[in-house]
């Protein structure tokens, strides 16, 4: 037993959110160039609620939803602050717990 859980797998969803569609592809772009995502979507059109400096703030932003491995994680937080131009961005990881064999076969040959 490898100590996983029955279906899952060692593939994450990163979030992270942007300030424009710019920054968001240019983001998508080195994360799949560098093998560091098999894919990226960009979703515009986020509306965040958050607070910072002490007060609560709106602001539209863009979601990247970055499919990866595990392993990568490091990597990718490392590659998304050297790019991005928040203070504090946005960059966690969930576990994928199951998915199509046949997309997570993909998502591995695609990274790693």
């Amino acid at each position: 037993m490898t100590g996983k859980k029955a279906g899952m797998t060692d593939c994450i969803v990163v979030l992270v959110t942007a300030a424009g569609t710019k920054e968001a592809e240019k983001i998508a772009d080195a994360l799949v160039r560098g093998k560091l995502a098999a894919c990226v979507n960009i979703l515009p059109g986020v509306k965040s609620v958050y607070r910072w400096g002490g007060k609560v703030c709106t602001d539209k932003e863009v979601l990247l939803l970055v499919k990866s491995a595990r392993i990568l994680f490091p990597r990718i937080r490392e590659a998304v602050q050297a790019l991005h131009s928040y203070e504090v961005p946005e960059i966690i990881a969930w576990p994928i717990a199951d998915g199509s064999e046949k997309y997570i076969h993909w998502l591995k040959e695609s990274v790693i």
